[in-house]
């Protein structure tokens, strides 16, 4: 039941923000998802509801969880940049600005993503 409530925490949080970040054609949203064993990141373009962008860790090979984040925080920087995008709203989707997530965006920021 805790694990249930946890979800059902996160989506409010994930709506609220929502709510006021929007991905535009000059900047889109860079949307993170984070499963227990994975770590997802697309850049979409809201106005024509579409992805510009996706990586993930599936092809990443193993190693830490971290590790495999900021390597696809990277990737989907490199992705973004190969189809003219250089700035992003960042979307944590409701997850907490640490660990993979942080990771994440710190990759990404390395690899000249601005946001």
């Amino acid at each position: 039941m805790p694990s249930e409530i946890r979800r059902i925490a996160r989506k409010r949080r994930h709506v609220r923000v929502r709510e006021r970040v929007a991905g535009t054609g000059e900047r889109p949203r860079l949307a993170v998802f984070r499963s227990l064993s994975h770590i997802y990141a697309q850049v979409i373009d809201d106005r024509s509801g579409r992805t510009v962008a996706a990586a993930s860790d599936l092809d990443m090979g193993t190693g830490k969880k971290s590790v495999k984040a900021k390597q696809v925080g990277k990737a989907i920087a490199e992705r973004a940049k190969a189809k003219g995008v250089g700035e992003v709203v960042f979307d944590r989707g409701g997850y907490r600005y640490h660990g993979r997530v942080k990771a994440l965006a710190e990759g990404a920021r390395e690899s000249g993503l601005k946001f």
